[in-house]
């Protein structure tokens, strides 16, 4: 089985790197091109995969195709690959905001068509992806495809319909997370904590309550109702984010998101 990638950026990277740390592939099946010579080169030492001459032999020579390019660069690498891929060809699109519906009307053909909504932390193997499919697709071809996007992390198969939803609340929230990150270390270094320091308690903090969450399966509120004592420091600073309405602007947030997609 041969998977092809147009485009070799950091999601291209983190995917391929899954795939070869859980033996889903080996490095001469995936296959790759990139318009850089300098990033065709980096993942080529990197990953040893077989970089080919454009993304129409890509196309022409994967099994499964991943269209990692930007959501404003599909039209342009559609219209060169699109003769190239048979209908046979299992073509798997990371692109925010562009349906099957559209994919396959760019393509100018019915196709097996997967759409995937995986995010950066996917790059350290903890990624977590929204996968669906449309009705070309059999059941074995997506188990193959869910494999493969395990293999960086999680996966789960979705309705299309909540694929924006997916995209605010796991695709653009890492962003929304590194910046709580950051304001609580300036909270630590404005108490006298050093920079280098305060980073660290703060992102274990973050990934060690998330684990937490994931592994006991209790409700995040409980959590937070552990760590509140009564008349204690932790209550005192849940009231002022209350009163500045943090949860409001996280839900404002991702909502913002949902609609920029539907609108890409």
């Amino acid at each position: 089985m041969k998977v092809g990638f147009v485009g070799l950026g950091n999601m291209a990277k983190a995917m391929i790197g899954g795939m070869l740390a859980k033996k889903i592939a080996e490095p001469e099946n995936i296959l790759g091109y990139a318009k850089t010579q300098v990033t065709r080169s980096t993942v080529k030492e990197k990953y040893g995969i077989c970089i080919l001459e454009n993304n129409e032999k890509v196309a022409k020579e994967s099994d499964i195709l991943i269209l990692a390019v930007k959501p404003q660069m599909f039209g342009d690498v559609i219209a060169q690959i699109k003769d190239s891929v048979s209908t046979g060809t299992l073509v798997i699109s990371i692109a925010a905001g562009k349906t099957m519906a559209q994919i396959q009307e760019a393509f100018g053909k019915s196709l097996k068509l997967v759409r995937c909504m995986p995010n950066t932390p996917a790059m350290v193997g903890e990624g977590c992806s929204g996968v669906c499919r449309n009705e070309l697709v059999s059941d074995e071809e997506m188990d193959r495809c869910m494999r493969l996007l395990g293999s960086f992390g999680v996966a789960q198969e979705v309705p299309e319909g909540m694929m924006d939803a997916v995209g605010g609340v796991s695709g653009s929230s890492p962003a929304f997370v590194f910046m709580f990150i950051e304001a609580l270390a300036d909270g630590a270094v404005r108490a006298g904590m050093p920079r280098k320091q305060a980073y660290q308690f703060a992102a274990q903090t973050v990934c060690g309550s998330a684990k937490l969450m994931l592994e006991t399966g209790m409700h995040p509120g409980e959590l937070k109702d552990m760590v509140c004592s009564p008349s204690g420091t932790t209550i005192e600073g849940v009231r002022i984010l209350e009163e500045m309405g943090f949860r409001s602007a996280v839900m404002n947030a991702v909502g913002a998101c949902v609609d920029k997609s539907k609108k890409m």
